[in-house]
């Protein structure tokens, strides 16, 4: 009968990387079988990672199937064409149709806004769904009052020259007392939304200055998305296939220790890298079953980093705290408890799947991680492979998982 508490860290080794009393072999297995699919959002090796997981799921005693879906593609191709638009209207712009160009890069601020912050994605919604899938799976008590989803994704971004992460590491080793500064991750999206905001401005300003770093800016993104969306889709062992294994561990764990009192569960959502997918899909067929005052979601998103974190919110441009701290404190709570502290007081600027039941009201938080750099390690780079993963800080995770499951099986109050 296995227990939720972590065993004391130990120093890893080439041949013995992980705790074996928290890591299984089907936890590995997961994770390094899935890292030789190409998984792309919509494509074959999603479909088949989907299916290949609702089968291992099944096998360690949940009851899993595969969830059609579908989601309006987006990131790179969306975000590249209003790059593009701005670029074109510092163009004009500059031809002395001025009005126009300021009406044209402002049209693409607010529009990119609109769409990585999961708002009414206008551009998106003329374009035609790609199909994609979800996996679902029910574990713990299926009678029981209360539900927790714990769910990550199953798809893997593309790479770009822009992920490089050499001058975060260099300044996290050269200034390490400033980064200790910021609990918030860079707002890289406010770079790229100032390319057109400054295009707009200098056009209706008369500033050729600001006009001609606004056009320049806006080049300069259109071709980084040019660029990811060219490149090769990278492993994505830690984004987020180390968060299936923690899914399939964790049915392992309830499987050979059933707990009573919480229904669980266990979900990856497809085409989560083009900010944000498979889970509207999942919204539309399971929130009107799933009752706000009884449910709670955990978002397991890239914890094979060094360090673990729960995230407090996240915000592309504007931050948002998720739903209901109260639960992100009985995260916290039972991690001490279990023997893997997690740090707390992190924000993040990308986006997580996270953000969707947050808005629904449904009380909300997110294991993450990163590493002395504040960095998630190998984020969207082809070194996003098994041999590089902390496979200690997946141990944790799992290990504070089943305590979130036993937690809210046995505490009446939250």
């Amino acid at each position: 009968m296995p227990s939720f508490r972590l065993p004391g860290r130990r120093q890893s080794s080439p041949d013995s990387p992980d705790d074996s009393d928290v890591v299984s072999a089907s936890v590995r297995e997961t994770i390094e079988h899935l890292a030789t699919l190409l998984r792309s959002p919509g494509s074959p090796g999603e479909a088949d990672a989907a299916a290949w997981l609702a089968e291992r799921l099944s096998a360690h005693g949940a009851t899993a199937q595969v969830e059609s879906a579908s989601f309006q593609d987006g990131y790179a191709k969306v975000i590249g064409a209003l790059t593009a638009l701005s670029t074109a209207g510092g163009l004009l712009a500059f031809l002395r149709l001025r009005k126009l160009g300021a009406l044209a890069a402002a049209a693409a601020a607010g529009l990119i806004a609109d769409d990585v912050s999961n708002g009414p994605r206008l551009v998106r919604s003329l374009a035609v769904p790609v199909p994609t899938q979800n996996v679902v799976a029910e574990a713990g008590d299926p009678e029981a009052e209360r539900t927790l989803v714990i769910f990550g994704h199953h798809d893997a971004a593309p790479t770009g020259l822009v992920f490089d992460q050499s001058a975060q590491t260099w300044a996290g080793k050269t200034f390490p007392g400033l980064l200790e500064r910021f609990d918030t991750s860079l707002p890289l999206w406010w770079l790229v939304l100032s390319a057109p905001l400054l295009t707009a401005w200098g056009a209706l300003a008369r500033r050729r200055g600001v006009l001609a770093l606004g056009a320049g800016l806006s080049a300069v993104g259109t071709a980084a998305f040019a660029d990811i969306f060219s490149s090769e889709t990278v492993p994505g062992a830690n984004d987020n296939l180390s968060a299936l294994g923690v899914l399939v561990g964790l049915a392992e764990r309830l499987a050979e220790q059933p707990v009573q009192g919480v229904r669980v569960l266990l979900v990856s959502c497809g085409a989560e890298e083009v900010i944000q997918g498979g889970i509207y899909s999942f919204a539309d067929r399971h929130f009107p079953e799933l009752d706000p005052a009884s449910t709670y979601f955990l978002c397991v998103d890239t914890v094979g980093s060094p360090q673990l974190v729960l995230l407090e919110g996240e915000g592309a441009v504007v931050m948002e705290d998720y739903h209901f701290r109260p639960f992100r404190d009985l995260v916290a709570r039972v991690a001490d408890q279990a023997g893997a502290p997690l740090v707390r007081g992190l924000r993040s600027r990308n986006s997580t799947d996270a953000v969707i039941p947050s808005r629904a009201g449904y009380p909300t938080a997110t294991l993450t991680s990163f590493n002395r750099q504040k960095a998630l390690s190998n984020y969207h780079l082809p070194t996003d492979t098994p041999e590089n993963l902390d496979w200690q800080t997946i141990a944790q995770t799992l290990v504070v998982s089943e305590a979130v499951v036993r937690e809210l099986a046995s505490n009446p109050w939250l």
